[in-house]
């Protein structure tokens, strides 16, 4: 039997008792002390210290230490400025704007990222983003499915950039150097010449400046997929309805 699906949204807040913290003030400790000390420092008793709290007090808001990191995930999606996407002129522009903004906020709390698809995001910031994102498709002419799975794609490939870069930062305690990336190359890739030479002729000596180069890359080439996609849709023939035949009348077939 599969697991049952719960999140702490699914159920209205708790009034703060008298003179009692209220959530917002759990939830802005909380990601205070992910910023500064990580997911692994975070605890009930943690929180409960920073806030000069009870337990009592922490768990009339939140049942446990997951549901509070959903509350602090979606923080991160509100960090996503509306004001910005709404100064841009065209879908391109629109995108472009999300998918900077994003990436900015994932690599200043660097603990959201390792959080995506670990607890629901389904509160109500990453629903006022994903319904910015579903009109701004649709008003660019996509229909159907394809409004949501292009802007699954748009989103995924933000993750897919900035995720491995924090993991390879938190591994290693901070940026890694690039000579000692180097050296470890020269070992490892000893029957690929072609390819170490390519790196130490073609990469940034900046690791950081690497990482937003291939974001730049990544993010014009699916910004082009999806304006394809956009035109060839645009001037694809109407389908038939359920149950009417794909054919021509007239055919024969």
């Amino acid at each position: 039997m599969a697991n049952q699906f719960s999140s702490v949204w699914t159920r209205e807040p708790r009034r703060p008792r008298t003179s009692g913290l209220r959530r917002d003030q759990i939830v802005r400790a909380a990601v205070a002390i992910l910023d500064k000390e990580g997911l692994d420092a975070l605890s009930m008793r943690r929180l409960g210290a920073e806030l000069d709290a009870g337990a009592t007090s922490l768990y009339w808001h939140v049942a446990n230490k997951t549901e509070l990191l959903e509350l602090a995930l979606d923080e991160i999606w509100g960090l996503v400025d509306d004001l910005a996407l709404d100064r841009t002129d065209s879908l391109r522009q629109l995108l472009t704007t999300f998918a900077y903004n994003l990436r900015a906020a994932l690599l200043d709390h660097p603990w959201s990222a390792t959080l995506i698809g670990r607890v629901p995001a389904i509160g109500p910031q990453a629903f006022r983003l994903s319904e910015r994102l579903r009109r701004a498709f649709a008003d660019a002419g996509f229909q159907g499915l394809d409004i949501y799975l292009a802007s699954g794609t748009i989103t995924s490939f933000v993750l897919g950039q900035v995720i491995p870069v924090i993991a390879m930062e938190n591994s290693h305690g901070g940026r890694v150097d690039r000579d000692s990336v180097l050296r470890t190359l020269d070992k490892a890739a000893a029957d690929y010449p072609e390819m170490r030479a390519d790196y130490r002729s073609l990469m940034p000596e900046d690791p950081g400046s690497g990482h937003a180069m291939g974001f730049d890359f990544g993010l014009l080439c699916v910004l082009d997929g999806l304006e394809a996609r956009r035109r060839a849709q645009q001037t694809a023939p109407p389908q038939p309805a359920t149950g009417e035949s794909a054919t021509p009348p007239g055919t024969g077939r």
